[in-house]
């Protein structure tokens, strides 16, 4: 799929099909939005001052060859830690102040946000280049999913402490936002 047929194609997407993803899918995803593409640690997405203050989580349910979990994605390694067992889809739905279409996603990525990593070199103007780094990441996987037959949609209502909890999350790592992902109904 060329871009411009990708980004005419990108829409909202809340009511998913129960058909699964890959892993080799998931992967493409991940790496569309943090991967490693340059060896002196460059991503897919641009970063301020090439900090990279974010981490993406996935919380997978419906993805072949890979058991129901929470998973970290490694952009260095391209590979996937497991930080939690089970299904924690229904969980973040309801997190996501009662959103339940979201459970019906394949999978979940979370952009959570290390502030520190760009506040220390920018003060208080970092927070903002933060969340411009959210937008590349978060438009880079939702048109890889898009170019792989899926839809997505980027949720912001959740609370907090709940997610942080429900995805393991760091001390000093923030959730930004969420996107199921799944093949479209």
């Amino acid at each position: 799929m060329s871009l411009e047929e990708t980004l005419n194609a990108r829409r909202s997407v809340r009511e998913f099909a129960s058909i699964p993803l890959t892993l080799k899918q998931l992967s493409q995803i991940l790496w569309a939005g943090q991967g490693q593409t340059h060896p002196r640690g460059l991503r897919t997405a641009p970063s301020a001052g090439a900090l990279y203050p974010l981490e993406l989580v996935v919380a997978a349910g419906l993805v072949t060859d890979l058991p129901a979990g929470v998973y970290r994605y490694r952009p260095r390694k391209h590979n996937l830690s497991q930080l939690l067992e089970g299904d924690q889809r229904r969980a973040l739905a309801a997190a996501a102040v009662g959103q339940n279409w979201i459970s019906d996603a394949a999978a979940i990525v979370a952009v959570a946000a290390v502030y520190g990593r760009t506040t220390k070199e920018y003060g208080k103007r970092g927070v903002q280049y933060v969340h411009i780094d959210v937008g590349h990441a978060a438009q880079n996987v939702c048109l890889q999913a898009v170019a792989l037959g899926f839809g997505s949609t980027v949720v912001g209502a959740f609370d907090d402490s709940s997610v942080k909890q429900l995805l393991a999350l760091a001390a000093e790592e923030e959730p930004v936002e969420l996107i199921p992902i799944g093949r479209p109904r």
